[in-house]
């Protein structure tokens, strides 16, 4: 028995929760896998996982044993790596999970520069906006919006985007211009962007002079992806919340209008994200390093800001401006 290999490959499974998956990722027959892990286990004299024909689950013995041989392995690495940081340049696979509009809008378009720097890094981009398993997908690192949720990954912040509201002129020539969020209410028509996780609609968020308000609408038309979404909007579907990087080139071209700018609500931040009990390795360090000195600036991506007539404040908010 290779004792080292059956460690990384039983490691591999706890985190993988799954003999496919980790003999996916580490390109091994799944038959291989699971000898190697028997061959641990008897080494061993205990049982590290507990198997069915559904799903295999570890054991309190099993668990102790990963916590403590994966600071092994983690070192072991970092001794590996001290050494290829001396003699030569980062390589080998990167996995990264984006969402839709932010792959287009912010990183596909800087990559050219990171692929320039890094010749030997090879990047697959799995790209949606459906949050991804770091470790059981065996993934580098994610880069995504919001809130985390999530205390066994790592997070450095790389930049707020800004949230605005918007449609397209041809619904706004039939439904009217709002000047208040409240008039959002009398009869226009949402395009709520859906949780890819739960199906439950954002709510629109508009914020002025530390004033913050939440519409809630039953939508004419939901949407689960960032880029179809923007779409429905430039559609006529209705109106929307999206990114400013996301709408930069519909507003450019005069496919979206931006409404009510007073109300923009704060800043989103935006993260890179990845699993805390994992070696970071070389390519991975350059990568996140290149993220946080490249994407702030496209993240906060603001279109032009034509002077526009002031609204004032003693306007009915009952009534559209048509």
């Amino acid at each position: 028995m290779d004792q080292l290999m059956a460690i990384r490959g039983f490691a591999r499974v706890v985190e993988a929760g799954s003999f496919t998956r980790a003999a996916d990722s580490l390109d091994l027959p799944n038959a291989t896998l699971s000898k190697q892990v028997q061959e641990l286990e008897a080494h061993l004299g205990v049982r590290l996982l507990q198997r069915t024909t559904r799903r295999v689950t570890v054991t309190a013995e099993g668990r102790d044993y990963y916590e403590k041989t994966i600071r092994i392995l983690r070192d072991l690495e970092d001794i590996d790596t001290s050494f290829d940081v001396a003699r030569a340049k980062p390589k080998g696979q990167l996995r990264v999970d984006v969402g839709g509009s932010t792959a287009r809008d912010v990183l596909v378009p800087a990559l050219p520069d990171f692929m320039t720097r890094y010749p030997d890094i090879r990047i697959d981009l799995g790209v949606s906006d459906r949050s991804a398993d770091l470790i059981s997908d065996n993934i580098d690192c994610v880069i995504r919006g919001g809130a985390l949720d999530s205390s066994s990954l790592v997070a450095r912040h790389i930049g707020n985007a800004t949230l605005i509201t918007c449609a397209a002129p041809s619904y706004l020539k039939q439904f009217g211009t709002p000047a208040y969020p409240e008039e959002l209410k009398n009869g226009h028509r949402l395009v709520s962007y859906l949780s890819p996780q739960n199906g439950r609609a954002f709510p629109f968020r508009f914020e002025r002079r530390g004033e913050r308000q939440e519409i809630k609408l039953d939508h004419r038309i939901g949407v689960n992806e960032s880029n179809a979404h923007l779409a429905a909007a430039v559609a006529g579907l209705g109106i929307v919340q999206t990114f400013t990087y996301a709408a930069r080139s519909a507003l450019a071209h005069g496919e979206l209008v931006e409404i009510l700018r007073p109300w923009r609500p704060q800043a989103y931040p935006f993260h890179v994200v990845y699993p805390q009990n994992r070696h970071v390795s070389q390519r991975l360090r350059v990568f996140i390093d290149w993220l946080l000195a490249c994407l702030p600036p496209r993240i906060a991506a603001a279109p032009a800001e034509p002077d526009l007539p002031q609204v004032q404040e003693a306007a009915p908010r009952g009534r559209r401006r048509r």
